[in-house]
């Protein structure tokens, strides 16, 4: 199996979902230490300081997703098959990714999609004991991740 493409990306929240967490957080320090005055300002900054961690954890956690096509297999968040088994891939634009999440799609579908994304890569799936019969992807750069997935599919086509 021949593997000339490669690709790499990590699906990342947006500055401003940060700056907006940390105001939200702020505006709780706020409240806290007007209602607590003279009194407990210990408590408003360790509820603070604990939400502020937690706040950190949820988008980090959330912008952790990667999407990778490298030694044989294409891993997107989670999920992970050989590249033997993926299809044709599409890079999908705003409209058209709307219309393949929403009304157009099949239920069976794995969806790796974020909402600060509009645009996203459809990878059909061949593998028959698959219950998903295509990937939806969101993507920074679609078009490349579609590129090095058809890339490497025709090349391993032309291996066997």
């Amino acid at each position: 199996m021949s593997e000339t493409a490669s690709y790499q990306e990590r699906l990342r929240v947006p500055l401003r979902w940060w700056a907006q967490g940390t105001m939200l957080v702020a505006t709780l320090w706020l409240t806290l230490i007007v209602a607590l005055i003279g009194h407990a300002a210990w408590l408003a900054w360790t509820v603070t300081g604990v939400v502020m961690a937690g706040m950190v954890a949820a988008l980090r956690a959330y912008g952790g997703a990667r999407i990778a096509v490298s030694d044989g297999w294409f891993r997107a968040g989670r999920a992970q098959i050989e590249m033997t088994y993926v299809g044709a891939a599409e890079a999908l634009d705003a409209e058209r990714t709307r219309s393949v999440s929403g009304p157009e799609a099949d239920a069976r579908a794995y969806l790796l999609l974020r909402p600060y994304l509009r645009r996203s890569v459809k990878v059909e799936i061949t593998d028959p004991a698959d219950p998903a019969p295509y990937w939806l992807v969101s993507s920074r750069h679609p078009r490349a991740l579609a590129d090095a997935l058809n890339t490497v599919r025709t090349g391993n086509a032309a291996d066997q």
